[in-house]
């Protein structure tokens, strides 16, 4: 399975109302430190299938949650459990230490 595409539109549905915790990349075509890490986020959504849902929103189509959720840089990841902000880290990360987040947050 490859991350998913969160919008304005099904962000509530996808990701507040998830039964799985949820990680989400705030992420724009033209940032290099989006691009650095983008690979590695849909490598971690086929690793944790089953276990956590894991998908990107383009900010620059997706502006209303983004604003919602206070991001001011990219990538911003958000990881959410039942709705709520669970934790959140700004800025490229290494695979072994996005993995300790999400096993922290699972």
């Amino acid at each position: 399975m490859s991350a998913l595409h969160f919008t304005d539109a099904n962000f509530k549905k996808e990701v507040l109302e998830s039964e799985l915790p949820v990680l989400v990349d705030f992420w724009a075509a033209w940032c290099g430190p989006c691009k650095m890490i983008g690979p590695v986020i849909e490598e971690l959504a086929k690793e944790y299938a089953g276990k956590m849902k894991i998908g990107k929103v383009d900010v620059d189509n997706n502006s209303k949650v983004a604003t919602e959720y206070g991001v001011m840089s990219i990538p911003t990841l958000i990881f959410f459990k039942k709705g709520k902000v669970m934790n959140q880290m700004v800025g490229a990360a290494s695979k072994p230490d996005l993995k300790r987040k999400i096993e922290e947050n699972l």
